[in-house]
């Protein structure tokens, strides 16, 4: 089976081995910056899947515009930051948390690309393809049939066992993080309730919801440890942040409803 004239096996070789390649990049230039080993990437193993297939839509799409430099360029860097891009969406999304951020950068798009970035990808490109890719093919190629075939069972079973592992942990921490927003909204509208003479009815109640929020934020320090590790500047998705205005809202919102149930409580006296 082919793809684009490629064998799947080869392809899968590819890249295991270009996303190997792409976390000693990332671990040796973050562990230079931080003066302190990083392992960088959310999975257990020693691989950046975002490398390897961004070196594959290399390989696949940009091969054929070897011919035309301007072209070659301009199509990758368009297509690695849109690639970059939606990998960023997709953690986002999933596991509602960032993990990386170029927001202090001049001209980026909500921090997850940008042009410095965009243009280093499509030099990236060029030195893959027309430096790095040759030689690693021609070694490939040398590669008897059947011990590709082998590499490629077990190595896929240790991927799938590492992304299996990954997964589980990366929904326990997007539960986590989803559930300490919610006690911190609460929390949030409890004590502003609090400030509107109502401490006595609702002190016990927010002292309840700041126990749990301390409990869940314990447990998301030991559960996201791994990847604070790796990911210095890792943070929650401003989706699942609470702003000033919405808690102080929430408690205006909160607190006409009990006075209205209170006024309600002494007509009913009244009557």
């Amino acid at each position: 089976m082919t793809v684009f004239g490629y064998p799947v096996s080869d392809l899968f070789l590819y890249f295991i081995f270009y996303s190997f390649l792409g976390w000693v990049m990332e671990t040796c230039y973050c562990s230079i910056c931080e003066h302190r080993l990083v392992p960088r990437g959310f999975l257990y193993g020693p691989i950046c899947p975002i490398y390897g297939t961004g070196v594959l839509l290399m390989i696949l799409f940009f091969t054929p515009l070897k011919r035309n430099l301007v072209l070659f360029y301009v199509v990758a860097v368009a297509v690695m930051s849109s690639w970059e891009y939606f990998v960023a969406w997709l953690l986002e999304t999933t596991t509602h948390v960032k993990y990386w951020d170029y927001s202090n950068f001049r001209f980026n798009l909500k921090g997850r690309i940008c042009l410095w970035v965009a243009l280093v990808w499509g030099v990236l490109s060029y030195i893959v393809i027309f430096y790095i890719h040759p030689p690693i093919d021609a070694r490939f190629d040398r590669i008897p049939l059947v011990l590709k075939y082998a590499l490629c069972i077990i190595l896929l079973a240790v991927l799938l066992t590492d992304a299996v592992f990954t997964i589980r942990h990366l929904a326990l921490v997007s539960k986590l993080v989803v559930g300490v927003t919610a006690l911190g909204e609460e929390l949030q509208v409890q004590l502003s309730l609090g400030k509107a003479e109502l401490t006595d009815k609702l002190e016990p109640k927010a002292e309840a919801v700041r126990q749990r929020y301390y409990a869940e934020i314990a447990k998301l320090e030991q559960n996201s440890r791994r990847f604070r590790s790796r990911y210095s500047k890792i943070s929650i998705n401003h989706h699942y942040q609470v702003s000033h205005d919405d808690i102080l809202a929430a408690a205006q919102l909160a607190r006409e409803e009990f006075l209205r149930k209170k006024q309600e409580r002494h007509a009913k006296r009244r009557a």
